[in-house]
């Protein structure tokens, strides 16, 4: 089967950005980050795009956004954290290796910071977020063949456990002879 090497689910705060690229630094292949293609793809931040357009424009932009990265991306795809809400997307996950990065919420506050510019996370953050989660966390698990938790680790420990989760080489030099 073709497509990514490894897919990261995840919440705000999850980390999928740092342990995604230090997992493609590892296996020797790119990262790809549908929100970066998103946002691209829009010319402006994702939280204009919410303002000027709306969340369900947004929404749209990710589908095709994700629908994409999986069909033209082979390395390490980090999804964005509402991502999985969407039916055909999970649809599309099915058999590929997702992993779902667990994270509790004080880590998450501590590393997105509650005044980062994430739209759904702008009112209330913390009761925000627990309930993104409480929306989430079925569906996070439902496309995931392992869950990763974050707390307690450093990213090259997540790292090591994602790989390990999905019996991937630890460390891999990249072929420059093609």
């Amino acid at each position: 089967m073709t497509g990514p090497a490894v897919v990261l689910v995840g919440p705000p705060g999850a980390g999928k950005s740092t342990i995604g690229a230090l997992l493609a630094q590892r296996l020797g292949t790119g990262y790809r980050d549908t929100d970066a293609d998103i946002e691209r793809a829009a010319g402006k931040p994702i939280p204009e795009i919410f303002i000027d357009e709306g969340e369900p424009h947004f929404r749209a932009l990710e589908r095709e956004a994700v629908r994409t990265a999986v069909a033209e991306h082979p390395g390490v795809l980090a999804l964005g954290g509402g991502a999985v809400m969407d039916d055909g997307t999970r649809a599309l996950l099915a058999g590929l290796p997702v992993v779902f990065l667990d994270v509790e919420l004080a880590d998450a506050v501590h590393r997105v910071g509650l005044d980062a510019p994430r739209p759904l996370l702008a009112v209330n953050p913390r009761q925000r977020w627990r309930e993104l989660m409480e929306a989430r966390r079925p569906l996070y698990t439902e496309v995931a063949r392992a869950t990763v938790a974050t707390g307690g680790r450093t990213p090259d420990e997540v790292a090591d456990a994602v790989l390990q989760a999905l019996a991937l080489p630890r460390d891999r030099t990249p072929d420059t002879t093609q």
